[in-house]
């Protein structure tokens, strides 16, 4: 058994202002990483700009981060942020800003890397990163991997160093400006970390704790993904869901949906968090029978009675998607060569099997 969480994280109402002296007292410098626009409408950059002007720490502000970060992309910001002289990271946004400020901090820090660096099993020390989330999916804040699109191997892979954010300060009052496709989309995110954590090969009694305790949270807040007219309270759960979530996930990692998710995102551009939630009915169905007490129960806990009203429920929040064949032929055997999360499927899963996981998407 074991469980690492090094993370400092606040999740309380005006989590940025209640402690910017902490935020701004990483460094001289900030180098704050974001989107065009989201950041800006819901008010995140300017806590973050406000805090860090309380306590006299300059800052410059990158916020061309687009979904779905490449690398190209990272190393464009990371030149910015060593002309600018930042010696820590602040990322405010969904998990392409965060993800991409983890590995900003890594080339800032590592100065005159080429971008394979990224992807060395080698050891380096990067600036620490602030991480400050709006959207309820990724739990980026609180686990160490950065997902970066490759482009010239047309897939999303994480990086292979671990950055955990030395601060995350979460506040569900940044949800309530955004669209409900953005609300839906990320939190059947979260939901697909507390469901593929929970049925991982790394699972513990730890982070199976976790992932319950989420998917009660989840389950109180999801009217909201139906159109529910949400309470204050909704904003927060759906938070601290998804963050709960990435606690479990920093310990098992993803699993087989979000490895067949990449295929969607990188060839049809379909949202990250539906394209995982499309795979999650189908990967509960090919659960061997042993697991058949565990699947009721997490359904139970998440607000729903069976398999079939899941599947209902996946079906009329994110549609179908009319896959081709060829195209279904294709990410399943694309997910075939990938050992790694085939490893993390806690029995031994057939080709047959992902098929059936993929005509459930149709």
């Amino acid at each position: 058994m074991n469980f690492y969480m090094p993370t400092m994280v606040y999740q309380e109402n005006d989590a940025v202002k209640n402690h910017s002296e902490q935020m701004a007292g990483y460094g001289k410098k900030a180098l704050v990483v974001t989107g065009k626009h989201s950041s800006k409408q819901n008010g995140a950059l300017q806590d973050v700009i406000d805090g860090l002007e309380k306590y006299h720490t300059a800052y410059a502000v990158y916020d061309r981060i687009t979904e779905n970060p490449t690398v190209d992309a990272v190393m464009e910001a990371a030149a910015f942020g060593q002309q600018e002289g930042a010696d820590f990271v602040v990322g405010i946004g969904g998990g392409s800003p965060l993800d991409a400020a983890k590995a900003v901090a890594l080339v800032i820090q590592n100065r005159d890397s080429s971008k394979e660096v990224l992807y060395q099993n080698i050891s380096l020390r990067h600036l620490p990163v602030v991480a400050v989330p709006t959207t309820c999916g990724t739990g980026s804040e609180v686990t160490p991997y950065a997902v970066l699109t490759r482009e010239e191997l047309q897939t999303k892979q994480s990086i292979s160093h671990l950055i955990f954010p030395e601060l995350a300060l979460v506040d569900g009052k940044y949800l309530k400006n955004a669209p409900l496709s953005v609300i839906t989309n990320t939190a059947v995110d979260a939901l697909g970390h507390m469901l593929e954590s929970y049925f991982h090969t790394r699972a513990t009694d730890y982070s199976r704790m976790l992932c319950q305790y989420a998917m009660e949270v989840w389950g109180m807040a999801a009217g909201v993904l139906f159109g529910t007219e949400p309470e204050e309270e909704d904003y927060g759960r759906l938070m601290f869901a998804s963050s709960l979530a990435g606690m479990a996930i920093s310990h098992t990692s993803t699993g087989l949906p979000h490895g067949l998710s990449y295929y969607l995102t990188c060839r049809k551009a379909v949202p990250h968090g539906k394209a995982v939630g499309l795979f999650l009915p189908g990967y509960l169905s090919v659960l061997p029978e042993e697991y058949e007490p565990q699947v009721i129960m997490a359904l139970r806990t998440l607000g729903f009675g069976s398999l079939g009203q899941f599947l209902g429920f996946t079906q009329e929040v994110l549609g179908t998607l009319g896959l081709t064949e060829q195209e279904e032929q294709e990410m399943v055997e694309g997910i075939a060569k990938n050992q790694k999360k085939l490893d993390a499927v806690p029995f031994a899963i057939t080709k047959e099997q992902i098929y059936q996981m993929c005509s459930m998407v149709r």
